[in-house]
């Protein structure tokens, strides 16, 4: 069973981390230019395309969920519908945003507390990097039906690639042709295509003979999206909430003050890479959990929960201890902006407790996901924002300033993994013996 964890893990833990790591390029190609607020730009930028990709993030966690338990269940048709489905509402969603894009932005930076330099420069990365989304979109879709068929190795590939091209983009953008933020959002979009290309060669190459079961009276009926909607609604309210959560993060941040934003973003790069890290993890329980539940083996699934919580803390302990002895050294890296470094470091020791807080509730969403556990990955999400996080904050902001804000931060992961071990006998447990 480690065997078959490791097997998806490892690729999966691969491409995510490819993923953090181009977040930290971006940040350190601006952080090396005259100003602060280049960085505070992106950030701006970066929490309005959480609201609208994150806001899609059911296109990759149901497909996934869905494709593994026909997997499981050997329904090789049902696997076909379920990329079919998700690759149309991909398709159509990427296209109504750049459709709607000026309402969109005009509300979203209505909202966003910056100051008028920051806002400007977000409107020019956000103006550009908004014609990826349907290739965003179709990634997703693409990326969680390979997880769902046991594959890990095509989104491996498929990261990597993009991710290089777009580093490549960053440097051409920004230090050869002298762009500023708005070259680093123009090196997305090609990146975002780029993927895209590369995920239908390799599921043209590999699986086309699939296609053949592909029937679309099936494919289209009206039960079938009844059902695949009813599921991914409740995935996008837990996703909205979680966007909620760290966009209110980022714009209390803001609304200190841009020194203080940019300490926050560059201490949450931190939290992003080690989430990155566990999501390896988490890829492999949905891809695993729906195996096991469409083939209806509770034991299995028993054994896999405890096993990967295993690998969890495992992962957990060295990236704390990593963090204690190199956190100086990887913020030098980011900036060389000292005045904006020494004023990171009373805050570090969040970082230090963020990974233990967090892996638990990391695992639980692939576990969920892959148990189709829509209705408990909404519920527990809620419970952890209304009751702990924003009360936590309201309570702390006038007593402890940024430091508040970061213990609303760590106890909302804390209620997070807790609520979603309580409900897990009837949210997953239960599905492997029905």
């Amino acid at each position: 069973m480690n065997r078959q964890i490791l097997r998806l893990a490892i690729p999966n833990i691969i491409s995510n981390v490819t993923v953090p790591l181009l977040g930290l390029v971006d940040l350190a190609v601006l952080g090396h230019l005259e100003s602060e607020v280049y960085i505070g730009a992106i950030a701006l930028g970066g929490v309005l395309f959480n609201f609208l990709y994150w806001g899609f993030g059911f296109l990759r966690m149901g497909t996934s969920g869905f494709t593994a338990q026909a997997f499981g269940q050997h329904n090789l048709s049902e696997a076909v519908h379920t990329l079919v489905r998700a690759l149309l509402v991909a398709g159509l969603g990427g296209f109504f945003i750049i459709l709607v894009k000026s309402p969109i932005g005009w509300i979203a930076f209505n909202l966003l507390e910056g100051n008028r330099d920051v806002t400007f420069l977000a409107k020019q990365y956000y103006s550009i990097r908004v014609f990826a989304a349907p290739a965003t979109l179709g990634l997703y879709a693409l990326t969680g039906w390979f997880i769902g068929m046991q594959n890990a190795k095509a989104p491996m590939i498929i990261a990597i690639v993009a991710n290089l091209v777009n580093v490549g983009m960053d440097f051409f953008f920004v230090f050869v042709l002298g762009m500023k933020s708005d070259g680093v959002a123009l090196g997305t979009v090609i990146a975002q295509y780029t993927g895209l290309i590369i995920a239908l060669v390799i599921l043209f190459r590999y699986y086309r003979r699939l296609f053949k079961y592909f029937i679309r009276q099936i494919a289209f009926k009206a039960t079938a999206f009844g059902s695949f909607f009813s599921v991914n609604a409740n995935i996008l309210i837990r996703t909205l909430f979680l966007i909620f959560v760290f966009s209110f993060f980022t714009s209390k941040s803001a609304a200190q003050n841009d020194r203080m934003l940019a300490v926050n973003t560059l201490l949450l790069q931190f939290l992003m890479v080690f989430s990155y890290f566990t999501d390896g993890f988490a890829y492999a329980a949905e891809a695993l959990t729906g195996k096991y539940i469409g083939s209806k083996n509770p034991a299995r699934l028993h054994q896999t929960i405890r096993l990967l919580f295993r690998w969890g803390l495992g992962i957990t302990i060295p990236f704390t201890m990593a963090y204690a002895i190199t956190g100086t050294s990887i913020l030098n890296i980011l900036t060389n902006n000292q005045e904006v470094i020494d004023s990171c470091r009373p805050y570090f020791f969040w970082v230090l407790l963020l990974p233990l807080a967090g892996f638990p509730s990391y695992l639980w969403d692939g576990i969920y996901i892959g148990a189709t556990a829509g209705r408990g990955l909404r519920n527990t999400m809620l419970l952890s924002t209304m009751v702990v996080f924003l009360p936590v904050w309201f309570l702390t902001r006038s007593s402890m300033g940024n430091h508040g804000l970061w213990l609303a931060l760590t106890l909302f992961l804390v209620a997070r993994g807790l609520s979603q071990w309580i409900a897990a006998r009837r949210a997953v447990y239960a599905k492997a013996n029905r």
